[in-house]
């Protein structure tokens, strides 16, 4: 019977500089990450030769592998200004532990992404006044404007930087686990004992699942896993609370109308709530000269994401507008909701990614094909489908987008151009909030949480963040 001190179901950055910091702590642990997905150095997307998706089995190999979904879209690293009294990108990190803190595991976890490879170079540090300005012009209109500084990884950078971790914790005695789903936990006495696994290439097979006992066990599925996590506390009734889905489009606009922001800032974070719903509407994951793609969940569930790359360029930048929706009783299924959209929306483009050009929005009509050829603005989203986003979306959703669109164009002169891409859909899914106490320990006894997938975090540096203090508290 196999059996370890620590299991950590997951092996995007929260588990990863889990186990990091249990190596620097001199751990005697036993421990084992599993993840269902591949090696970081297999981890390819095979559209780029193919020229359309093609589903890949068993698990896309953008969402799924080691180093997680969000280190294979733009890889960057949201940091903080001295000068700030909160935390107001990544999560609710802070809120468990405290400013201070948060800020000093930020700048630990960032030395360890500069340690194995990452760019010495800060983006958003050089023009203050010029951000001020910026800030100004935005707050007219409703507004908010954050800049904090940005590491860019780059897409392809993060891979390398990533597989000299992975080689690391190999290198220290961290088991490594490919290829496996966690098909459920072992729970005795409302104490965790272990989890139930299979292999990935036999998901649609009736096989004996294997069982593997351990002391401890971490969640770290982040958002790819929220669904599967929502199930598992179901079943065996951990406590959550309800959580916030974010559904949106990912917008495509030429750099030259981004260009004072993608030179201040790299990444601007603009936060309105427009009326008459007043919920909140952000934009998200900003990517400079970079290219729109494609990202395939459970079901083939399809998503639009963002990439950009440190050497190869476009001449267009994209980001996310996100809005985020927060239900209120007797409905208390914000992942089935944000499923059904994106199901739709996959219908409507035959299962590819749906694009629409802003005026034709305007105009009450769908895009067609030979409009987007003729359009100025190109897609470097090849396989998208010209269509109608607005027959899935949703009247709320829509209406928030467009308002924030046009009021933010009178801050970017150009934001609102009608040769604008909107794809669809764009959708952040959260597991309703796993509760968890000061130790990320849920009310089942020994069993974690952490990182994006249970609610923590949101992103990169919060989701390492979370591991590397997770292991403190593991070895106190």
């Amino acid at each position: 019977m196999e059996k370890y001190d620590l299991i950590v179901i997951g092996m995007g950055p929260s588990s990863i500089f889990l186990a990091y910091e249990l190596i620097q702590l001199n751990s005697k642990k036993r421990v084992l990450l599993i993840e269902e997905g591949k090696r970081v150095e297999e981890r390819f997307c095979p559209i780029e030769k193919t020229g359309k998706c093609i589903k890949c089995k068993p698990f896309c190999n953008i969402t799924s592998g080691f180093s997680g979904a969000g280190a294979f879209s733009d890889g960057k690293l949201s940091l903080y200004n001295k000068e700030d009294d909160d935390i107001y990108i990544g999560g609710d990190l802070h809120e468990y532990i405290g400013v201070p803190k948060t800020k000093e595991l930020i700048d630990y976890a960032d030395s360890i992404y500069l340690k194995f490879g990452a760019d010495k170079k800060l983006e958003g540090i050089q023009h203050k006044k010029e951000i001020q300005e910026l800030k100004d012009k935005a707050k007219k209109e409703g507004i908010s404007l954050i800049n904090i500084p940005i590491r860019h990884l780059g897409t392809e950078k993060s891979h390398e930087i990533y597989a000299r971790i992975e080689n690391y914790l190999e290198e220290h005695n961290i088991n490594l686990m490919f290829n496996t789903v966690v098909q459920d936990i072992i729970v005795e006495n409302g104490k965790i004992c272990g989890v139930k696994i299979k292999s990935s290439n036999k998901l649609d097979e009736d096989v004996e699942l294997e069982n593997i006992y351990g002391n401890e066990v971490v969640i770290a599925v982040g958002r790819k896993g929220a669904n599967w996590l929502t199930d598992l506390c179901d079943k065996h009734k951990i406590d959550t609370r309800p959580g916030t889905v974010d559904i949106g489009i990912r917008y495509e606009l030429p750099d030259s109308i981004m260009k004072n922001v993608n030179e201040y800032m790299y990444e601007g974070k603009f936060i309105s709530r427009p009326e008459p719903f007043r919920d909140k509407v952000r934009t998200f994951c900003q990517n400079p000269s970079g290219f729109v793609a494609n990202e395939v969940y459970d079901n083939n569930l399809t998503l639009v994401n963002g990439h950009s790359y440190k050497d190869k360029k476009s001449n267009n930048t994209n980001l996310a507008i996100l809005v985020s929706h927060n239900f209120t009783y007797p409905f208390n299924k914000p992942i089935e909701y944000g499923r059904n959209v994106a199901k739709n929306l996959n219908e409507l483009g035959n299962g590819n990614i749906v694009v629409q050009r802003l005026g034709d929005i305007y105009r009450g009509k769908r895009t067609w094909e030979n409009e987007l050829k003729n359009n100025s603005v190109v897609p470097t989203l090849k396989t998208a489908v010209p269509g109608d986003i607005t027959f899935a979306l949703g009247y709320r959703t829509m209406t928030d987008i467009l308002r924030f669109i046009r009021s933010l164009d009178k801050v970017i002169e150009g934001f609102a151009n009608p040769d604008n891409l909107l794809y669809g859909p764009e959708i952040k899914f959260y597991s309703n909030k796993v509760n968890i106490d000061n130790n990320f320990e849920t009310n089942i006894k020994g069993l974690y949480c952490i990182g994006d997938g249970g609610g923590m975090t949101r992103g990169l540096m919060m989701a390492s963040c979370s591991g590397i203090h997770l292991a403190h508290i593991l070895e106190s």
